[in-house]
């Protein structure tokens, strides 16, 4: 290696001998490779994996206003270097069908942390609970796969209770509200006794389930300003997963 821009009057060199041993010194360490500069650090890529249904999505929002991505939008603000997510959701799912779809999505990677919302069209077809155990119990088993098989990795949010929204009028919202509470206390049960995460989301549905400002045009799904609320708790969950 040669070193360049170095420049010393013979009268600097014999004025100062120390400063020729220190020149000398430099010039060895820099010629024989014995002094490296500290490699840079590489940030890893994450990735995420969300399966679900039109809560997922974002039904009749912008793809960027759904709760994946603002999630993602939250992590990065964090420093923390996370990829598009890889979304498996389609507005209508019951357990069964997500299942089904991913089976024929034939997923090979791996991911660096996984969400899972579902149920709530099981609940609105009018299926039993236990159905929905043993089947939520499958997917969570899927997503605890795609997670490295680490299930800390893997993050259950609660269903929302859609029986608080315009859209609900003339339905049972008493009845709705018990089945929906009971649907999510066995995905909690579930999701706990396998080590994930659980968050809960649906008492801010039920808080802003008749606000305009948290619903879109069918007055039915969330609009992007609910869907922050459940980013913010989810990205924060993420972030301190990821540190551990």
């Amino acid at each position: 290696m040669r070193i360049r821009h170095l420049r010393i009057t013979a009268l600097q060199l014999r004025s100062s001998s120390k400063f020729v041993k220190s020149i000398i010194f430099t010039a060895l360490l820099l010629t024989t490779g014995s002094y490296n500069l500290p490699a840079q650090k590489h940030k890893t890529m994450h990735t995420y994996l969300a399966i679900g249904d039109s809560y997922t999505i974002g039904e009749q929002v912008h793809i960027h206003n759904n709760f994946p991505y603002q999630t993602v939008d939250l992590l990065r603000k964090q420093h923390v270097e996370v990829s598009d997510p890889v979304i498996i959701a389609t507005t209508g799912w019951t357990t069964d069908e997500l299942a089904a779809s991913i089976r024929e999505h034939n997923l090979t990677e791996k991911f660096s942390f996984v969400s899972l919302l579902i149920g709530v069209n099981n609940q609105y077809r009018g299926r039993p609970v236990e159905n929905y155990k043993g089947e939520f119990l499958q997917l969570l088993n899927t997503a605890i796969s795609y997670a490295n098989d680490i299930p800390e990795k893997v993050f259950v949010l609660s269903i929302p209770d859609w029986g608080v929204t315009p859209f609900a009028h003339g339905h049972d919202r008493h009845k709705i509200a018990l089945e929906i509470d009971a649907y999510n206390a066995a995905c909690k049960e579930i999701a706990l006794a396998h080590h994930c995460h659980f968050i809960e989301i649906t008492q801010s549905t039920r808080e802003h389930g008749q606000d305009n400002d948290y619903l879109v045009a069918d007055h039915l799904h969330p609009s992007g300003k609910e869907y922050a609320i459940w980013a913010e708790r989810l990205a924060k969950l993420v972030i301190a997963e990821f540190k551990n």
